[in-house]
């Protein structure tokens, strides 16, 4: 009998077949194999590009990614229209058998699966001339970063994970049950990883090519992950390079461009962003169906790359969640100038809508024919700002969005610098620069720092610029997990704002999705306590 194994690259199917034993059946000649198919620059890069559009399938970017740690990590609370398994998170009432966190590790190991694909299948194929040995360095890279990133995220959220590094055209129920890795395999993996991609990254790419992994994107995430391993003097020196030729990056002058479709990917305006995930960014990508975010993202209405983000936020669409207000006081603070009285950052401004004492945006569609509108905070109170278009429409209207997301931008290297320097017990003028740079942004223009005190003083500086920086963008989460201070802030918060302390000690960990577990033997054997 002949065997099939479907690969999904871009919007079509590739069907590779595999012959086993008394194979009775006719040879279909028109379909391809992993041998006769990857034997072109063009079909390599297919694979690339189906690599990449991991990132906007269900469990990633297209809608559970910016809920999951949102939510978690208390920048977001549920409004009542959420529910289901986002409820159980935004409460911290969950076990393995959460849909949603199922479906992030099988997105990520999907990641997985393909960058191994196109490495294994790049390295087995002969380019005809000097264009393509270049190509093929930089796809090997680019799928390399990939892999990465998805187990970046998985040794950050699970812990010890399967470690699949290989592509097997035939795999052995040994290959595919693999037991879980240890933390720093998995780490030295990731290191080994983005080392490689440094070698054959461009520093940029054409404006056809936005979104693709570039040799900045290797760098910032090496030194994120050597920052979130403590190592911090390597993480310095790996951060350093980014402030440094042959990059050329700085922060984008108007924060809000970095939020905002028209000015992403221009470079003049937005010359900020590092990596970041691209909705209808490849050519003849489109919004295909717009509810493809449940799940037919390679299947519905073709390839779409959209984000239900903005509508899902959205204060006059879904308005499925508010931003907390614990995440609207963090904006007024002690004026670092003149320490007696308060300040408002002007970052709220760009964050959220409010009133004016919080320091939120008070009107919407300044560009709509009607002109400018009041915001009704007295019947809506605090909500998303970051992300919307309502500074274009009065309601949006349907759950998609071309709104990139943003993974890694410059004003997080500097801050990640800052912190490697503070927590080597440096807290003299470099950190100190790098702080006051992020918040000199024109648009920004917040009173700069004159000393940051003791490490301990230093370190409380830096959370809070971290905070109001990066609000809803998914980094908080990750900050509170990596300081070890996680169920101690989230539940101060959750106590004052909602009366509840739901931070429990195993959440500093997901617990591994049970449909894992019953899939994977190696892995079951391996849990404590149906969790991790």
């Amino acid at each position: 009998m002949k065997k099939y194994i479907i690969f999904l690259i871009t919007g079509g199917l590739l069907i590779l077949s595999i012959g086993c034993k008394k194979d009775l059946s006719l040879v279909n000649k028109s379909a391809y194999t992993y041998d006769t198919y990857f034997t072109s620059d063009a079909a390599i890069n297919q694979a690339v590009i189906g690599t990449y559009s991991g990132l906007l399938h269900t469990g990633m970017w297209a809608r559970e990614w910016y809920y999951t740690f949102d939510l978690l990590g208390y920048d977001a609370k549920n409004n009542q229209p959420l529910v289901g398994d986002l409820l159980q998170m935004a409460q911290y009432n969950f076990g393995p058998d959460l849909d949603v966190m199922d479906e992030t590790w099988s997105a990520l190991y999907q990641i997985i699966a393909r960058a191994n694909v196109v490495i294994n299948r790049a390295q087995a194929w002969t380019p005809a001339n000097a264009t393509e040995t270049t190509d093929q360095a930089q796809y090997i890279a680019e799928a390399k970063f990939m892999r990465a990133y998805a187990y970046f995220n998985l040794v950050t959220c699970f812990g010890r994970v399967p470690l699949h590094t290989d592509f097997y055209p035939e795999p052995t129920a040994a290959q595919i049950n693999l037991p879980r890795s240890s933390v720093v395999d998995v780490w030295n993996q990731i290191e080994q990883d983005l080392t490689d991609a440094e070698k054959s990254l461009p520093v940029t790419y054409s404006s056809a090519n936005f979104g693709r992994a570039t040799l900045g994107a290797a760098t910032a995430l090496l030194g994120k992950s050597y920052l979130y391993e403590k190592k911090w003097n390597q993480a310095q020196t790996e951060l350093t390079k980014l402030t440094q030729s042959p990059f050329s990056y700085a922060l984008a002058p108007v924060y809000n461009d970095l939020f905002d479709d028209p000015n992403q990917d221009n470079t003049a305006l937005n010359p900020e962003t590092i990596f970041q995930v691209m909705n209808q960014q490849w050519t003849s990508w489109a919004v295909g169906n717009q509810y493809y975010a449940s799940g037919g993202q390679e299947t519905w209405g073709g390839q779409a790359t959209q984000s239900d983000r903005a509508q899902e936020y959205g204060f006059n669409d879904w308005s499925n969640v508010y931003i907390t207000t614990t995440a609207v006081k963090a904006f007024t603070y002690p004026n670092p100038q003149n320490p007696s009285v308060n300040y408002v950052d002007p970052r709220a401004a760009y964050t959220f809508y409010g009133d004016a004492a919080s320091g939120g945006q008070t009107q919407y569609c300044q560009q709509c024919s009607t002109g400018p509108i009041a915001y009704p905070y007295t019947t809506k109170g605090y909500m998303w700002l970051k992300y919307e278009y309502y500074n274009k429409v009065a309601s949006f209207g349907g759950p998609t969005s071309g709104i990139n997301g943003q993974v890694i931008r410059y004003a997080d290297v500097l801050l990640m610098l800052a912190e490697s320097y503070i927590q080597q017990g440096n807290t003299g003028a470099q950190p100190l620069a790098l702080i006051n740079q992020v918040r000199s942004r024109p648009s920004v223009n917040a009173p700069l720092y004159t000393s940051l005190g003791s490490q301990t003083e230093a370190m409380t500086i830096l959370m809070r610029e971290r905070q109001l920086e990066l609000t809803g963008e998914q980094s908080r989460y990750f900050d509170l997990i990596r300081w070890g201070i996680a169920q101690q802030t989230i539940n101060a918060e959750r106590l004052i704002e909602d009366g509840t302390q739901p931070f429990q000690a195993k959440n500093v960990l997901f617990p591994i999705p049970l449909a894992e577990k019953n899939a994977n033997p190696n892995v079951a054997d391996d849990i404590s306590g149906d969790w991790n």
